[in-house]
């Protein structure tokens, strides 16, 4: 079973530097070095993640009970969008990105929403396809200069209302 709390403000800077390492750690396998520079750079204190992820629904997981580390978060912005999902890929495929997400969708089913929709990079996209989720459309699009491809996603959340899982 994974630890996950809520988002605190000064969690910030953790989460920025989990940003950072999740792309420069796990993307270079599905990414040009370009790419992974651009995504990898999108981390200033000031900028659109730092707002996403204050703004949002953010739950963190911590390395462990009794470690002030963070080792992965995930964001919902708005309320029926899985905007961000990111681990430290020291801590990776450890089931701490399923935990992340399981626990968005429950939360967002108790505050009505009905499907979940989100823009998958290659990296996330087979997690959430394990999870249920489906492919609307790829996409290639320009972000910090490059293009990159991605997935357009939903799923319903009415699947999700099982119970959780330890």
């Amino acid at each position: 079973m994974h630890l996950l709390r809520p988002y605190a403000p000064s969690d910030l800077d953790q989460l920025l530097a989990v940003y950072g390492a999740a792309v420069r750690s796990q993307c270079g396998p599905f990414y040009s070095p370009e790419q992974v520079q651009a995504w990898a750079e999108h981390c200033r204190p000031g900028g659109e993640l730092a707002a996403t992820i204050s703004r949002g629904l953010t739950l963190v997981n911590p390395v462990g009970a009794d470690d002030g580390r963070i080792a992965a978060f995930a964001v919902l912005d708005p309320g029926d969008r899985l905007a961000l999902l990111y681990c430290d890929g020291r801590w990776s495929r450890q089931g701490r990105g399923a935990a992340l997400v399981q626990a968005l969708e429950r939360e967002a089913l108790q505050r009505g929403e009905r499907q979940l929709r989100t823009e998958a990079s290659q990296l996330s996209r087979p997690l959430l396809q394990r999870l249920g989720w489906q492919i609307e459309a790829s996409e290639t699009v320009p972000y910090a200069g490059v293009l990159f491809e991605r997935w357009r996603m939903i799923k319903p959340l009415n699947l999700a209302a099982a119970p959780a899982h330890g």
